[in-house]
């Protein structure tokens, strides 16, 4: 293994793209980063719940915004809106969407040990 290394969201290792969403994914020995991309009018529960099933969003998320405005509501009925410059943690269990007629875009982070539920039966 190297000690430094690089990639480019241009040509990332997965991409996943259904409707509203663009996602390119480097990885690196044991973590990976996420570009995400959501649309105006993206919302989980409509576009990602009929392509991955469940009641709500499964996996959990650490990430940042760089671009836009997200609203997410837990199962447990709090809610919280992040703007572009803040991190978040979402626990699974939620839905969320786009607010307002400017994409979203964030970064989000992962380490093996994270399960992305979200993607599980989601099929290119």
């Amino acid at each position: 293994m190297t000690s430094l290394a690089k990639k480019s969201f241009q040509d990332p290792d997965e991409l996943k793209t259904p409707d509203k969403v663009h996602v390119a994914t480097i990885k690196f020995d044991g973590a990976s980063i996420s570009k995400l991309t959501l649309q105006p009018g993206w919302k989980w529960s409509e576009i990602m719940k009929p392509l991955v099933g469940g009641h709500s969003c499964q996996a959990p998320h650490l990430g940042t915004i760089i671009k836009g405005v997200l609203h997410v509501v837990s199962d447990d009925g709090s809610e919280i809106t992040v703007h572009a410059g803040e991190a978040y943690v979402f626990a699974p269990g939620h839905d969320a969407w786009v607010v307002g007629d400017e994409e979203v875009v964030a970064y989000e982070f992962n380490t093996e040990a994270k399960d992305f539920a979200i993607w599980k039966n989601y099929k290119a």
